[in-house]
């Protein structure tokens, strides 16, 4: 079986050129998508509380994360219906999520933006355990 193909995606910003990448090299290798969007506790949350917080809250907050990934990801899913996708949120920092799912990847797909290296992408090169393509913005 085919290793799959990792993808980060921004669910509030994706990025056309980086997710379409990411489906052509599923597609021509017959491969799963795995996409990964990376989300973190609204600040405000510290403020209402700021010892934990409610299971509860969490999860709505949660699904409202894996909603704006379904959405994101709908135009690729119809333009490349033959492309299995995993959709993988997680409440982690995204170099955290991006290298965790490298593990188990034929290929790690990221964007970049701008001319220099950002403290993300820098950790996800250092600690992918798989290849990593990364596409210019």
């Amino acid at each position: 079986m085919t290793e799959p193909i990792v993808v980060g995606v921004d669910a509030r910003d994706p990025v056309s050129a980086v997710v379409d990448f990411a489906f052509d090299v599923a597609q021509r290798r017959g491969a799963r998508l795995h996409a990964v969007h990376a989300w973190r506790l609204p600040s405000a949350a510290e403020q209402w509380m700021p010892y934990a917080v409610p299971e509860e809250d969490r999860g709505a907050w949660e699904d409202q994360e894996v909603q704006l990934l379904s959405d994101a990801l709908r135009p690729w899913r119809e333009k490349y219906p033959q492309v299995d996708v995993y959709e993988d949120v997680r409440l982690q920092s995204p170099s955290a999520a991006l290298v965790h799912a490298s593990a188990s990847a034929g290929l790690l797909v990221v964007g970049r933006a701008g001319r220099s290296l950002g403290s993300t992408l820098r950790a996800v090169l250092e600690h992918a355990e798989c290849p990593v393509t990364v596409v210019p913005r």
